[in-house]
């Protein structure tokens, strides 16, 4: 039987690590970041560093990728070879990427294409990407890949330390995120997605050691319930990273059961909302 040929697309919000990205050929749809001198492409011509540095003077926004480019995209894959693809995007609650995306597909002919919203961001949606890949590559049907997609939806979480909710509140992206006097009484709030795919608090607590206790306490605490898991960290620029690398061997002790764990920098257009210093710690429970 001829294994059938899908690619694998998703956008750069997503986070999905390099590794991954080139051992299977996963295509990136990159979102926009505008400053005053112009725009940049995500992770193509300005990292997430560069972000940060320049946030001090101006906070940038953040826009989707036009329809032109998708196109392209989509004419890349099938000049590869492709007959189908499965488009992985971060929540529609939180961008119109998912849309976009979808419109392009309806009207690209050559292609079959399925488009899930993993009502995440970060990390937390590039684990159904990652876990489309390896379905991809074990040469499971399509249309059984696209049904098992769509049930992880609710299997994989990715919670932030946030050091600070002044990007958040100046992005416009606040969500369900309650900022008030958050500041003042040095408290660290802790977010993730809900069921709609919008940002909201799951904790609040004093001092950033004890906010990054408290993350790991939630993804272990989301993982019990499972014996088989991925887990992933995504760090905000430089600052961040020596805390990630010490957050990742709390983990490994504390959650053995993991079949693989990603290590990688948070996309610059997330960096933009969520400013330096994030941990995002994200968990998919691989159970059937």
């Amino acid at each position: 039987m001829n294994k059938e040929k899908v690619a694998i697309l998703t956008d750069s919000g997503a986070d999905v690590p390099e590794t991954i990205k080139e051992q299977f050929n996963i295509k990136v749809i990159p979102l926009k970041i505008i400053f005053k001198d112009g725009e940049y492409i995500d992770k193509l011509n300005i990292t997430a560093e560069e972000v940060y540095k320049r946030m001090d003077k101006e906070i940038p926004k953040t826009s989707l990728p036009d329809g032109e480019m998708i196109k392209s995209i989509f004419d890349e894959i099938k000049s590869e070879g492709y007959e189908k693809v499965i488009a992985v995007t971060i929540s529609s609650g939180l961008s119109g990427t998912n849309n976009m995306v979808r419109i392009v597909a309806e009207d690209y002919k050559d292609l079959e294409v399925f488009v899930l919203d993993t009502k995440n961001i970060g990390i937390g949606a590039g684990l159904s990407a990652v876990e489309a890949a390896y379905q991809v590559d074990r040469g499971i049907p399509f249309n059984e890949i696209k049904a098992n997609l769509q049930r992880g939806i609710e299997k994989a979480k990715v919670y932030f330390h946030v050091p600070t909710l002044e990007y958040l509140q100046k992005g416009g992206r606040i969500g369900l995120v309650q900022s008030v006097l958050g500041s003042v009484m040095n408290l660290k709030p802790i977010i993730t997605c809900n069921d709609e795919g919008i940002y909201h608090t799951v904790a609040k607590v004093r001092g950033k050691a004890k906010s990054v206790n408290k993350t790991i306490e939630l993804v272990e605490k989301y993982a019990a319930k499972s014996n088989k898991y991925n887990l992933a960290i995504a760090y905000g620029g430089e600052k961040a990273i020596e805390e990630a690398k010490s957050v990742r061997e709390v983990l490994k002790k504390k959650l053995p059961k993991f079949e693989h764990f990603f290590f990688d920098q948070l996309s610059p257009a997330l960096g933009v909302h969520t400013g330096p210093g994030l941990i995002g710690i994200g968990v998919q429970l691989l159970d059937d």
